[in-house]
């Protein structure tokens, strides 16, 4: 990692392995959905736990990384912006886990009209979390492809609005009371809502970016 030559090989490893672990997140979440709309909900409930497990793995990474930048010779402004990067990556994995479990807890019932669409927004959300995440690995390592891989987060966030708008027009299609329609609005648009999230990083990654190449 270029960026932190300073540092030692445990800070590159622990970086590594943070990232492996939200990018392990989303691949859960897209499948944790799956489980729920198949009906298999104690498959379902055994992906939630992993993701909470994987939340708590981050949080211990992110402070660990984080100590250690405080602790050692990496200059201010090059540190400020890892720990921004981080610490804005981390908050990616609690959005996945908060959701997931919303879905634990309410148990929406959807129907099985809606499960192709869903499952798109879905796919489309986490390929934009997966597509993050090689660019934070470029930041660190490649400068050059980090803006590749942002125009791919992008991409994929604007699928996702696509697909999840018309999810959410076809529920409002169906002849069901508005209130369940609402209700399964909800968790449309917060599945969605997880490739805004990764945008949001993603933004901010490119001033990083550009900073870095200045």
């Amino acid at each position: 990692m270029a960026l932190l030559m300073k540092t030692t090989k445990f800070v590159e490893s622990q970086i590594d392995t943070f990232l492996d672990v939200v990018s392990d997140s989303g691949t859960l979440f897209l499948l944790g959905v799956e489980d729920y709309l198949q009906g298999r909900i104690d498959q379902f409930e055994e992906r939630l736990e992993q993701i909470r497990e994987n939340e708590k793995k981050a949080d211990d990474l992110r402070v660990a990384v984080e100590r250690y930048l405080y602790e050692r010779t990496l200059i201010p402004e090059n540190r400020g912006d890892v720990l921004a990067i981080l610490e804005n990556t981390d908050e990616v994995v609690d959005n996945i886990k908060d959701t997931l479990m919303q879905f634990s807890i309410e148990m929406p019932e959807i129907p099985a009209e809606l499960n192709d669409l869903w499952v798109q927004t879905t796919r489309a959300s986490t390929a934009a979390v997966e597509q993050l995440i090689f660019a934070v690995r470029s930041f660190f390592c490649d400068l050059s492809a980090v803006n590749n891989y942002i125009h791919k987060v992008y991409f994929f966030e604007r699928e996702a609005d696509q697909i999840g708008e018309k999810l959410r027009r076809q529920i409002f299609g169906l002849d069901i009371d508005l209130a369940r329609k609402s209700h399964l609005r909800w968790f449309a648009i917060h599945i969605e809502q997880i490739s805004d999230y990764a945008q949001a990083v993603c933004d901010r990654l490119a001033i990083y970016t550009i900073k870095r190449q200045l």
